[in-house]
């Protein structure tokens, strides 16, 4: 079960921290488990994977694809791989070895892919992922987790550990700010429901979410009811939570730090017209656009992604109803 923290404005470890700590326990408890990097070890922090664990670690260099492969070729013989690199690189670069050697295949690769979306700053458009929920929800089988906070992307990658098949972390590598509990646990599949409301619903991943509870923060003192779901596991996506939360809200939005093509508004979309529901529905996300270079404050304001922003459409939808 989770808590939520008593001070949201704190921030625990860096979320690279987070994975790289994670991992070294996972091989305390297991020596198959293995990092494999592509020569961003000293970005990622994987390098202290290297420094405590050199038989755990294997630098494969600017090489993502052969990486991917050499992941699903090394836990057909009972390893455990984690494998990093920037997020657009450990999905689009290498979409057909994910799609071939890992979920067709019937292998297991766990993937950290670092700083998607606006977190990836100054490397600019070509590092910039706004499409790869969309490119990895087609993959069958496949697990993708947006993280949040420290303490749930320490405990998603301790669940991958547990999991067979291929299964897709994005995450900043920076700190963030604190939403849940230290221990708080989670269940894959399944989206928290941090609040309930009867008048608007937000549904959010990744650290976005603390930007969507700051809206719900002043949307509630100006008289509207709002909930929030954190729906950390985009893949396999909890319909049931949707479809409960979704039929008493007069409207529904989704907010996320990715396209509004394919990500969590799409799956959130499809499974409200399905169900004929009838909410003033709204996507809030990236809108069809290539990344460009910018620190991470100027791009999330760039691309509209502030809780500003979602309480000013929310306010917009308001006068639908």
């Amino acid at each position: 079960m989770f808590e939520l923290t008593e001070n949201r404005n704190t921030k625990g470890r860096e979320l690279r921290t987070s994975v790289v700590e994670s991992i070294l326990e996972l091989i305390k408890e297991n020596d198959k488990v293995v990092a494999l990097e592509a020569d961003l070890g000293g970005a990622s922090y994987f390098n202290k994977i290297n420094k405590a664990a050199p038989h755990n670690f294997i630098q494969m260099g600017i090489q993502e694809a052969n990486m991917v492969g050499v992941a699903a070729g090394i836990s057909i013989v009972g390893y455990v791989p984690f494998v990093h690199t920037f997020a657009p690189f450990a999905t689009r670069r290498v979409l057909d070895q994910i799609f071939m050697s890992g979920s067709y295949s019937k292998n297991t690769i766990n993937i950290y892919g670092s700083d998607p979306g606006y977190c990836v700053g100054t490397n600019g458009g070509t590092h910039t992922s706004f499409e790869d929920v969309a490119l990895l929800r087609a993959i069958p089988e496949i697990v993708i987790c947006d993280g949040a906070d420290d303490t749930q992307v320490a405990w998603i990658v301790k669940e991958f550990a547990k999991m067979e098949g291929v299964h897709y972390l994005r995450a900043n590598r920076k700190a963030v700010r604190d939403i849940y509990k230290a221990g708080s646990s989670f269940q894959i599949g399944k989206g928290n429901l941090i609040f309930e409301g009867k008048d608007v619903l937000i549904i959010s991943a990744g650290e976005l979410v603390s930007d969507a509870l700051d809206a719900r923060d002043i949307l509630e003192a100006q008289g509207y009811s709002v909930g929030v779901i954190d729906m950390f596991t985009i893949k396999p996506l909890d319909e049931k939570l949707i479809i409960e939360q979704a039929a008493k809200a007069k409207i529904v939005v989704t907010f996320e730090n990715h396209s509004v093509i394919g990500g969590l508004g799409s799956a959130v979309g499809e499974v409200i017209v399905e169900n004929r529901l009838n909410p003033i529905f709204k996507r809030i996300g990236v809108e069809d656009k290539f990344g460009q270079v910018g620190s991470p404050d100027f791009l999330k304001e760039k691309y509209g992604l502030t809780s500003k922003r979602l309480v000013k459409e929310i306010k917009t939808l308001s006068g639908k109803m």
